[in-house]
């Protein structure tokens, strides 16, 4: 007596195959609408922080973190004070990613919320006082540039953000050149030298002048 042979027909295994395709195309989809998520994120970092600036400067006629009369503008704000003799001078001294209490890049934050800006924490022993950007990196700003070659009167930097995305931020806010124009990408680190095509995995410092 002959046994039947059992298994899958033709129209059975195209049918899984057409299904399975379904679902990686969801999946893709799905995560390129995350990583367009974060992007925007981010561009949304780049684009706030002049309007912050500009705004306070207006409101006090004097820049945050350097407003050397913080103290009688606003209600519980500290004053700089280092760099020395630096404070209302028209620019923003420190470094960028400055975790000095007493810096005037540190101290923009909080000039900035007690204005009523944006949100966050306005006590500078807060661990939460510094702001990060959508995926963990630091952000800031500082009047020295941490990018060989970008031009501004400020800066704007933030860190750990994936080439893809830096690529990506550039297409979104500049010439599409992470070497050139106002948006500059580096490495990690203290910045230096620009980087033309960077890798898309690899996380790099991204800066903006304004």
């Amino acid at each position: 007596m002959k046994r039947r042979q059992t298994g899958f027909t033709l129209i059975e295994i195209a049918i899984v195959l057409v299904i399975i395709g379904l679902l990686l195309g969801g999946v893709l989809k799905g995560q390129a609408l995350i990583d367009s998520a974060k992007v925007k994120n981010l561009a949304g970092d780049f684009r706030n922080v002049p309007v912050f600036v500009f705004s306070y400067q207006d409101k006090f006629k004097a820049l945050p973190g350097d407003d050397a009369g913080v103290a009688t503008h606003l209600a519980g704000a500290t004053a700089a004070t280092t760099p020395t003799d630096s404070q209302g001078n028209g620019a923003i001294n420190g470094n960028w990613n400055s975790s000095t209490a007493t810096d005037e890049s540190f101290l923009f934050w909080q000039h900035i919320r007690l204005a009523g800006l944006t949100q966050g924490a306005t006590s500078t022993a807060a661990t939460n006082y510094l702001p990060k950007n959508t995926l963990g990196g630091a952000l800031g700003v500082s009047a020295t540039t941490a990018i060989t070659g970008l031009t501004g009167a400020h800066f704007i930097c933030s860190d750990a953000i994936p080439g893809k995305f830096a690529t990506e931020l550039d297409v979104s806010l500049d010439d599409g050149n992470p070497a050139t124009g106002r948006m500059m990408t580096a490495t990690l680190g203290t910045g230096g030298a620009a980087v033309a095509a960077p890798a898309a995995e690899t996380t790099y410092l991204v800066c903006m002048g304004f």
